[in-house]
């Protein structure tokens, strides 16, 4: 496979040449800001593996990422595949199909991988959340509360429920978010839901109540930090204008469980999880970047995955990446972001 990937550094030396060529050697360009916001910066991009397929399986429709044991970067498509892609050229290594205890494709849609290199994988249909072994074998599925389940065994709605997925505490823990608000709390306030590990198994626990900025935000990605806090992503499309998308530095530790209260619209007594923007990816430059839809910079699409990569001073290393819908006008692009949280 040719692998196609464009680098900002490179942008930036085309940039140069031509300001050089036309306006003599006196006056060199001014270097590319990589800046989005004073918390965030965008290194570059890279759309290398957008509309190429591997081992006769598409590669894209990806909603989640996550780093595997060895390092490799574990790309999960919501078509029922786990890509295992190289962390430096992002080229496939192996695919693995995934399926439901009958056999059925799922809607997978979140990822985190255990120590031992277990998978738990959402789906989002019912919802669920199921722990696989690397070959794609079940192993076991977690328990859901009955009001996050898909009308009328709960009040969720299809495909608005489990996006987001990591692991806290050192992987005691594990958060899932619901992209959508729940029938009869009030729009924009999702729910997140936590389960803890008790001999080995996760049983359910403590559940949090997080704002978006708008009704038409919804939460497609956590990631957990060492100390507690989330980078959470909020998305959303308009039609004709294209893609929101805001990340989020949130604070859940000292959130109310809301696991007991019924219906969430904004009452006093519950706290909501706090949280701080980092950015909206709007206002990154675009380092060259194409759109094939319109869209506020041409540097978004549909962004659906994150993972923390690293710490390099002092900064995470945080990759991003779209779910392109396998349609031509969308585009399977990664985003390596440096934040300050």
């Amino acid at each position: 496979m040719q692998l196609r990937t464009v680098l900002a550094t490179t942008t930036a030396a085309v940039a140069a040449a031509a300001c050089l060529a036309a306006t003599g050697p006196a006056q060199a360009a001014a270097p590319v800001s990589h800046a989005c916001s004073p918390s965030v910066s965008l290194d570059r991009f890279s759309d290398a593996l957008d509309k190429t397929t591997y081992d006769g399986t598409f590669v894209g429709n990806f909603s989640a990422l996550a780093v595997d044991g060895d390092g490799s970067l574990a790309a999960l498509s919501d078509r029922s595949s786990l890509f295992s892609l190289d962390e430096k050229t992002l080229a496939p290594k192996s695919v693995v199909p995934l399926a439901d205890e009958k056999g059925a494709a799922l809607d997978s849609e979140g990822l985190a991988i255990e120590g031992d290199g277990t998978r738990l994988i959402t789906s989002e249909t019912e919802p669920s959340i199921r722990r696989y072994g690397t070959d794609g074998t079940i192993l076991d599925r977690l328990p859901v509360p009955a009001s996050l389940q898909v009308a009328p065994a709960g009040r969720a709605t299809s495909n608005q429920t489990f996006e987001g997925l990591t692991l806290m505490n050192g992987g005691r823990t594990l958060l899932a978010s619901m992209e959508y608000a729940l029938s009869g709390d009030t729009a924009g306030i999702v729910r997140f839901q936590t389960w803890r590990r008790h001999h080995g198994r996760f049983a359910l626990a403590a559940q949090y109540a997080y704002r978006t900025d708008a009704a038409f935000l919804g939460v497609p990605e956590v990631q957990a930090l060492p100390d507690g806090r989330l980078l959470v992503l909020e998305r959303g499309f308009t039609s004709g204008v294209g893609n929101t998308v805001r990340l989020y530095l949130a604070d859940p530790r000292h959130a109310t469980d809301t696991s007991g209260v019924e219906n969430l619209t904004g009452q006093s007594g519950v706290r909501l999880i706090k949280k701080t923007l980092l950015t909206d990816l709007a206002s990154c430059p675009t380092l060259g970047a194409t759109a094939k839809q319109p869209q506020p910079n041409p540097l978004l699409d549909n962004i659906e995955g994150m993972v923390v990569t690293g710490v390099r001073k002092g900064r995470l290393e945080v990759l991003l990446v779209s779910d392109d819908n396998q349609n031509a006008v969308q585009t399977t692009r990664f985003y390596y972001l440096r934040v300050r949280a």
